[in-house]
């Protein structure tokens, strides 16, 4: 089974290099290896964070954690997907 976790912040206005930069430390930090991850810079300073597992859904998978409260504009936001496969 694929799970994928995505991650998703808001930089503080002119921060979203710096916010994108720790994002890439975090990740780099895992101690499992997702099968596949995408980091994008997105409009509005955002910073996107997709990984893929071979896992249950139910699965304790390592997340980021919060970045550091000067360079967030807003909490960030989680979701956690499971592979329902080709429809």
């Amino acid at each position: 089974m694929t799970v994928a976790l995505m991650w998703e912040a808001r930089a503080v206005p002119g921060r979203a290099s710096d916010l994108l930069a720790w994002t890439e430390e975090r990740v780099r930090e895992f101690t499992e290896r997702p099968l596949r991850r995408e980091t994008f810079r997105a409009p509005q300073d955002r910073v996107l964070v997709v990984t893929w597992w071979d896992a249950p859904y139910d699965a304790d998978l390592p997340e980021l954690p919060e970045p550091e409260a000067d360079l967030i504009a807003r909490p960030v936001h989680r979701w956690r997907f499971e592979s329902l496969g080709s429809v």
